[in-house]
């Protein structure tokens, strides 16, 4: 298991992007899958940056872990910030597709698109934990 623990900043998401690429293509992940996980775990590293961590002290931290298993590759995302399940974002997302553009409510749609890439997606809350697992079967 591979580890990593970031400030929870903006500037520290390429590092972020960098060690999910790594992992997945370390695990054997074909270049589209790679993207996929990348792009779900980027998004909900984001929002947990702008959202749960708001206004927090600089001490405030992700921690991001790579699992490489026999048949997928298994990302999760760590922090204490704001209780936050992207799950719930989901349906609202899914409700402004149908909307006119000018009308939609702002926020979701990146979330929905995010987490319809990769192959399973888990959120808990533990303890004053938020922990979110990504998983990308290997082709």
């Amino acid at each position: 298991m591979r580890e990593l623990t970031l400030t929870a900043d903006l500037e520290n998401l390429q590092r972020i992007r960098d060690f999910v690429s790594e992992a997945a293509h370390a695990g054997g992940l074909s270049d589209r899958a790679c993207y996929n996980l990348q792009l779900a775990v980027d998004e909900i590293a984001t929002n947990i940056i702008s959202y749960g961590y708001a206004g927090a002290p600089l001490s405030a931290h992700i921690t991001v872990r790579a699992e490489l298993l026999d048949s997928a590759v298994r990302i999760t995302l760590e922090d204490k910030g704001t209780p936050f399940d992207p799950r719930s974002k989901v349906t609202d997302g899914l409700n402004t597709i149908a909307e006119p553009l000018d009308e939609r409510a702002i926020g979701g749609l990146g979330i929905v698109l995010a987490l319809s890439g990769v192959d399973q997606f888990e959120y808990k809350r533990i303890n004053d934990t938020n922990v979110n697992v990504f998983a990308m079967r290997k082709s």
